[in-house]
Parts: C-alpha cells; structure tokens; sequence
C-alpha cells in the first residue's frame, strides 16, 4: 500500500513525543501525527523543529520537504539511507562520466518528456481545439532526440519543446488565466505561479521517490550536477511535469477550482494565497492516488509508483544495462 503525504500549513513546533510526532500551533492547536502511516512530510508554515523530531522522521525513513515564505520551496531533509550500495553510486557515476551513455539516458529522458507534453496536447486537439500544427512540431522535435550528437543540443532541443509546448496553454486554459510566456523568478501572473508551485511539488515527489533507492540525487544525466538542487531529481521531474503539474493545473483553472482570489500579488511577483495552496495541493494528492494498469507490470498502480517504478527502472538499466523504460503516457 502506497502511503500518503502529509501537509503542514500552520505556524507552530513540531515535536517529538515518545512514537509520535506532535505539532503545537500558534493558535492553540495540537495534532499527533503517527509517522508509520506517512511518506513524506511537507511543511508549508513557519515551523520550528529539533533534532529528537528529525531522528524520529530519520528512524522511519521520511523526508521533509520544507517550503519557505510564500510557499517558495526552500529545500528538503533526507533521512539516512535505507538502501545504501556503493556499488550503485560508483555505477551511476561511471555512467555520467561515459559520454554515450550519459546522452543514450538523457535521449530517453527527454523523448518520454516531449512525448508527455504531446499526449497533454492531443487530448485537447480532440476536444474543441486545433493545435494540429503543435502537435507536428513536437512529434518532429522528439525524432531529433534521438539523433542529437551531445547533451548541449540535446538541451536545446528541449527548451525549444517546452517553449512550443507552452504557447499551447492560453488556449487550453480557462479565461481570465493566461501564461503568456513562462517566468518563474519570480511568478509574474497567477498561471506561472500555479505552474511555479505545482513543479515544484512534482520536484519532491521525484526526491522522495529517488531516496528509496540507493541511487544518489545529486547525480543527473540531462541536467548538470550543482550545489543547490539534485539533478537526478531534475531529470525525472522532467518526465512527469506534463503528467503532474500541467494536468492538474489545467483541471484547477478549467473546472474552476481557481480563481483570481486565490493569488496576490507581492512585491516580488504573484504567489498563490493559503486556501489556493491547500485547493492545489488537494488536487495534487487526489492525482498521485489515481490508479492506471500498467501494462509491464500488469496490474493497477498509482500515479506516485508510476514515478517509483520510472526510477528503479533507470537503476536497474545503471546497474544492468538492460532497457531504461522512462514514463511514456500510455492511458
């Protein structure tokens, strides 16, 4: 059974008490919290915690991940490693320093990342809009994945996709939201800072899937290894943005979920307000919950082991060189 997330938006302490973790709120409140029936933890208020909490969420193997004021993401706490194999990190180094292969598994990230982008797109060509000429484009732009001779082309290959790909969305989305054009530092209208927030949610999903393997996350193939974010988690964010943050922002603006209330404006861009981030991440969860039959694995999985199984697949293909089966939008 795949276990839930759980949010935090209140301001308060978070405590350890005995097998639980309790979390007192500035406004009087009190919650326990039994770790053994979470899988990850997200903390959106202003929370102080102490080690005794961590080593409780270390002992069972639960990442935080913290988002700072205004909900930008800030960073995420790792427990110790569950699966640790040095055999596995000297492999996947092995294979980021190999030039062929880094590119054969950046190819394969990037392919199933357009071919994402183009399934979203599909679903609304077939549904009152006409987006024939995008749709040729981004199938054109995947074919030349594959004969991209180095990851910097292979790069602009990709930006060119999403840049193409997002042109798609003022017309998908519900008026008044409007992306324009994506900016993301900050959000400057309430699509980017949907956009913004949902990424980001889809970059921890990814972390957390990542550190239930013995793979390291600071080790990327599409993306540059870097001080401030793990690049593995980057590489399979990129995957399933379409399937998670774009399908999901589209649900919110076009079934009205949203509105304009839901934003402000500050001095450094639009930010989502609290009701709109506990609406969007409502959303988010009921997503990672649905079920798809996996056709490999032949039975239902969720959206959540979806991203899982893309991970141990990509470890298995480090370890064993067999085929790596990056997430391609079947259903």
């Amino acid at each position: 059974m795949v276990k839930p997330n759980h949010h935090v938006f209140a301001d308060g302490d978070l405590r350890r008490n005995e097998s639980t973790l309790r979390i007192d709120t500035l406004d009087g409140r009190t919650k326990h919290l039994q770790v053994e029936s979470i899988d990850a933890l997200y903390l959106h208020g202003q929370i102080t915690f102490n080690t005794r909490a961590l080593g409780l969420l270390n002992e069972h193997g639960i990442p935080v991940h913290v988002f700072g004021w205004k909900d930008y993401y800030r960073g995420s706490y790792l427990p110790k490693r569950t699966h640790v194999s040095g055999n596995t990190v000297v492999k996947q180094v092995r294979a980021y320093d190999d030039t062929e292969r880094r590119l054969q598994i950046a190819q394969r990230i990037i392919a199933a990342s357009i071919h994402n982008m183009r399934v979203n797109i599909r679903y609304y060509d077939q549904r009152d809009h006409e987006f024939t000429d995008l749709l040729e484009e981004l199938q054109a732009l995947k074919e030349r994945v594959e004969t991209t001779a180095d990851i910097e082309e292979l790069r602009g290959v990709e930006a060119t996709a999403r840049k193409r790909y997002y042109r798609g969305f003022d017309e998908i989305l519900r008026d008044p939201f409007d992306l324009t054009k994506r900016e993301y530092n900050p959000p400057s209208n309430e699509a980017n800072a949907l956009l913004s927030f949902l990424n980001a949610m889809t970059y921890t999903t990814c972390v957390s899937a990542i550190r239930k393997t013995a793979l390291d996350p600071s080790v990327g193939y599409m993306h540059e290894p870097g001080e401030r974010r793990y690049t593995l988690s980057l590489d399979i964010a990129d995957i399933f943005k379409p399937i998670l943050a774009d399908r999901v922002m589209f649900r919110l603006v076009n079934r009205q979920q949203l509105s304009f209330d839901d934003f402000e404006d500050e001095l450094d861009g639009c930010l989502l307000t609290e009701h709109g981030r506990q609406t969007v991440l409502e959303e988010y969860e009921r997503t990672l919950d649905r079920t798809v039959n996996h056709p490999r694995l032949n039975r239902n999985v969720s959206y959540k082991t979806l991203v899982q199984t893309d991970v141990y697949s990509l470890k298995k293909h480090i370890l064993t060189r067999e085929p790596y089966h990056a997430t391609e939008r079947w259903w």
